[in-house]
């Protein structure tokens, strides 16, 4: 059974061409209302969707979650998610979908960068931006896929039941990636087109905002991986700054017998702040390693 997985908010403007035309692809799709003020739900409901309903809008990353439990009670094979604002083709779902079907990968994403979409066809300031999200979730993840926060993918049976998001916002695309990479599966991109002219707005919130709950995701994700890391290395500098600006400040007084406050202040401040961070980053790591055991 192949399912289709549609997260929308307020998207009653697209949602019925959206939903008639994945249904000639897939099995059966589903419609989180993510908290819609308007008719989104009643129009999808109406043309054949499994709609599910929050009371109020949660995000993105709650709509997914609640899209990949559906998969599971449905037994689905293969979940194809996508947008409801129009931007992505169900046409192209068969393309999509296609290394999943073969095999090939546990996960296909629907690419923009891999013969796909023309430059021209997305705003300037969003290509940058994107191009930038892009590049820092590839690098600080280690992915191997060019296109992180494509919303048009494929997931095998497999993928389905070893993913489930605990991001509530649009940082669910990079976490997502995160724990398929961790859990050993499989990648493919696949080309596509994505239609941004024409449409009334390609997002609900400011690009500033999303890249900023983007970074904030990735980050969170690096120091769950690499918490002696992450949180460790700081702490380590923080003292060994501490104990500069201390020896400064002995220096000073041994020289002149003039206590400066502000390279003390700086030496405690530094010190302190160093040890709560060793301190993170020890707790972290025994508790994330005591949880990878009991899996």
């Amino acid at each position: 059974m192949i399912v289709a997985g549609i997260p929308a908010f307020n998207e009653e403007r697209t949602i019925a061409k959206v939903v008639l035309e994945t249904l000639t692809h897939v099995d059966k799709v589903v419609v989180v209302d993510d908290g819609s003020k308007d008719m989104t739900g009643e129009i999808a409901e109406k043309l054949g969707a499994l709609v599910i309903k929050h009371e109020r809008n949660m995000g993105k990353g709650e709509a997914f979650r609640s899209i990949f439990k559906a998969a599971r009670e449905l037994g689905a094979d293969i979940l194809v998610t996508l947008d409801a604002d129009g931007q992505h083709d169900p046409k192209q779902i068969p393309s999509v979908i296609k290394p999943v079907e073969d095999g090939a990968a546990d996960i296909a994403v629907g690419s923009r960068y891999v013969g796909g979409l023309k430059a021209g066809d997305m705003p300037a300031y969003r290509r940058i931006g994107l191009e930038a999200i892009d590049s820092f979730t590839r690098r600080a993840l280690h992915l191997g896929v060019r296109d992180t926060q494509s919303g048009f993918r494929a997931y095998s049976k497999t993928a389905i039941w070893k993913l489930l998001p605990t991001e509530r916002n649009i940082a669910v695309d990079s976490e997502l990636l995160l724990r398929a990479a961790r859990e050993g599966l499989s990648f493919a991109e696949v080309p596509v087109t994505v239609a941004y002219k024409g449409l009334e707005r390609t997002s609900k919130h400011n690009p500033i905002y999303h890249s900023l709950q983007i970074i904030s995701g990735v980050l969170k994700f690096i120091s769950i991986k690499h918490p002696l890391i992450f949180y460790g290395l700081p702490g380590v500098a923080f003292v060994m700054l501490g104990v500069i600006f201390g020896l400064r400040a002995a220096e000073i007084y041994t020289a002149t017998q003039y206590f400066s406050v502000g390279f003390t202040l700086l030496s405690v401040l530094f010190i302190i702040s160093g040890l709560l961070l060793l301190f993170v980053a020890i707790i972290l790591f025994t508790l994330i390693s005591a949880m990878r055991e009991q899996r």
